[in-house]
């Protein structure tokens, strides 16, 4: 299945979704060093972003998130991609200057039909998210 969406960051990847239905903050409820979500309230708590495609509605927080996902990025620990019901400035600066394909508002509201696990391609440079 072919998505369209709205090009966020450039790049493309290929990957498992990780899916979170809840908000996610990069500055506080992810360990930079790892790729764990800390937060034990969070949907996500324990689970590693690193190397997944990060599928979320948007992101929250302090403008400091937006080098907190650069820093998971040079620490070998940050997503393949991430995909957002609508993508907030912090997100998308964070995706933009660690280099990690991002998209966003998917058409016929297709984001909720990917589910954990799936398997993904998001091409950053087309705007569009292929479910396998």
């Amino acid at each position: 299945m072919v998505i369209r969406g709205r090009v966020i960051s450039k790049g493309k990847a290929e990957g498992e979704a990780l899916v979170s239905r809840e908000e996610i903050s990069f500055l506080g409820e992810v360990d930079t060093k790892t790729g764990v979500v800390t937060n034990p309230k969070h949907q996500l708590f324990n689970k590693s972003i690193a190397g997944r495609i990060l599928v979320f509605p948007r992101g929250r927080g302090s403008t400091v998130g937006s080098y907190a996902l650069y820093q998971l990025k040079k620490n070998g620990k940050a997503p393949k991609a991430i995909i957002n019901e609508e993508a907030e400035v912090i997100v998308a600066v964070g995706a933009i200057i660690s280099e990690i394909p991002m998209v966003d508002k998917l058409e016929k509201n297709a984001f909720r039909l990917i589910k954990d696990g799936s398997k993904l391609v998001v091409d950053g440079n087309k705007g569009v998210v292929v479910i396998k």
